[in-house]
C-alpha cells in the first residue's frame, strides 16, 4: 500500500534522486568512509582485510564510497541502491570502475539472490527497511565469520531520541538548494538493535556513538560492528538445583520447511519448546503439554519421536533431558499467557541464533550433530527406536 513505510520511503529516494540528476549535483571524491559525519568514526579500518573481498555497499547512493574501496583497497565491491536516480549518477561517474559493479534493486532482493559477502557496510541506509525484513536476509548474505558495519540515526537534529519498539516513524529528508520528502525511518535504541541482530543469529561486538560536530545540532548516529558467528554460542543453566520433580525435562525439536522453532527466555536465552516432566506422564505426553502450553502448537503423542537421553550435572546435581522430534503438528506458534518464553521463530538452521539454552543447544548437536553449536558437554545415549532421518 501507498502508506506503508517502504513505499514511502522508495518513494522519497526517488525523488531524491531525481532532484540531483537534475541539479547536476557533484560529490567530492571520497578518501574513506565517513560514518554518519563527514571525517567522523573509525573510517575503513573497521572493514578489516578488503584485498579481494566480496563487499557490499547497501544504499550505495552516488557510490562514492563502494568507488574508494575498490580503488584504494582491491576490493570486489556491488553496490546497490533502488533510486533510479541514485543509480544513473552512480553509472555515469563509476560505471566503467574495474573492481565496481553497480546494482539498481531492492536491497532485501539483492540480498536474497547474492553470493555470500565477506564484507557488508551501509552508510545511514539501513533504517529505511523493515529490521525484520532486512536483518534475516542480511545474515543469510554474510559468510560465516563475515563482518557486518553499519550506521543508524539515534537522534535527529531536533534532539528527538530512539524508539523503544519496531515501528517507523516520519523524519525530514531536507534537499540540497531547498525543498524536503518525508520519509519513514526505523529509529529504534541500541539495545534493541542489539536484540533483533542477534535473533537473526548475527553477533554485535562493539558500537561508537557518533556526535554532530556542529555547535546546535543534536544530531547522533551510531556505528554498529557486527559478525556472523561462525559458531553459535549457548549459555548455561542457572545454578540453583531444580525441585526433586523436575530433574527430567524434555526438549521438542520442530524443524519444517520454515526452520527451526526457537522461542526467547525472559533470561535472554533461545530454547526449544520443552519443560519438565509432570508426575504420571509419559515422555511423549509431556512434549505435547508443553508445546500447547508454551506455544499453542498442537501435536499427538504418536508423532512425537524420542531421539535420546543427555546427561549432564550443575553443582553436583545430575539433569536429564530428552531429545525429541516432533514430525507433526498444527497450528502457528504465539506468546501463550504466563510463560516464560515467547516470541517464537522460524530459524534456518545456518542462521542458528547466539545464546542458545545449554540444553536446547545439546539436544540439537544430538539431533544434528554437524551444527557449528558451541556447549558444554553431555553424556549422550540416543534410542534404538530414536534414529531420526530429518
Amino acid at each position: 500500500m501507498a502508506d506503508e513505510p517502504e513505499a514511502v520511503n522508495a518513494a522519497a529516494w526517488a525523488a531524491y534522486g531525481a532532484h540531483h540528476l537534475r541539479r547536476g549535483t557533484v560529490l567530492p571524491e571520497a578518501a574513506g568512509i565517513d560514518w554518519g559525519f563527514e571525517g567522523a568514526g573509525p573510517g575503513t579500518g573497521v572493514l578489516g582485510e578488503l584485498s579481494g573481498r566480496r563487499v557490499l555497499d547497501l544504499g550505495c547512493g552516488t557510490a562514492r564510497h563502494a568507488a574508494h574501496l575498490a580503488r584504494a583497497h582491491g576490493a570486489l565491491v556491488d553496490a546497490v541502491d533502488a533510486s533510479a536516480g541514485q543509480y544513473e549518477r552512480a553509472r555515469a561517474r563509476y560505471g566503467s570502475l574495474p573492481g565496481l559493479r553497480l546494482v539498481l534493486a531492492d536491497a532485501v532482493e539483492h540480498l536474497r539472490s547474492a553470493e555470500p559477502y565477506d564484507v557488508v557496510y551501509s552508510v545511514n541506509a539501513v533504517p529505511y527497511l523493515d529490521p525484520h525484513r532486512l536483518l534475516p536476509a542480511l545474515a543469510g548474505a554474510l559468510r560465516p565469520g563475515g563482518r557486518l558495519c553499519f550506521t543508524v540515526l539515534h537522534t535527529n537534529s531536533r534532539g528527538d531520541g530512539p524508539s523503544d519498539g519496531v515501528a517507523a516513524r516520519p523524519e525530514i529528508l531536507r534537499l540540497a538548494g531547498g525543498g524536503e520528502v518525508t520519509v519513514r525511518m526505523w529509529v529504534l535504541t541500541p539495545e534493541l538493535w542489539t536484540e533483533l541482530l542477534t535473533e537473526y543469529g548475527l553477533r554485535v561486538e562493539r558500537v561508537d556513538v557518533l556526535d554532530s560536530p556542529q555547535d546546535g545540532n543534536q544530531a547522533s548516529y551510531r556505528l554498529f560492528r557486527v559478525t556472523r558467528p561462525v559458531r553459535v554460542s549457548s549459555r548455561p543453566r542457572v545454578g540453583k538445583p531444580p525441585p526433586a520433580h523436575a530433574a527430567l525435562g524434555v526438549g521438542a525439536i520442530l524443524y519444517g520447511p520454515r526452520g527451526l522453532l526457537l522461542g526467547r527466555h525472559r533470561r535472554g536465552t533461545w530454547e526449544l519448546p520443552g519443560g519438565t516432566v509432570e508426575p504420571g506422564e509419559s515422555l511423549q505426553e509431556t512434549v505435547v503439554r508443553e508445546l500447547g502450553e508454551e506455544t499453542g502448537i498442537t501435536a499427538r503423542p504418536q508423532d512425537v519421536r524420542l531421539l535420546g537421553t543427555l546427561l549432564d550435572d550443575v553443582g553436583g546435581v545430575v539433569r536429564v533431558t530428552v531429545a525429541a522430534r516432533v514430525t507433526a503438528w498444527r497450528g502457528e506458534p504465539s506468546d501463550q499467557p504466563g510463560e516464560s518464553v515467547g516470541r517464537w521463530r522460524w530459524f534456518a538452521l545456518d542462521r542458528l541464533p547466539d545464546q542458545l539454552f545449554v540444553c536446547s543447544a545439546q539436544a540439537l548437536t544430538a539431533w544434528r550433530p554437524g551444527l557449528p553449536i558451541d556447549h558444554t558437554p553431555a553424556h549422550y545415549t540416543p534410542y534404538a527406536t530414536g534414529t531420526d532421518d530429518g
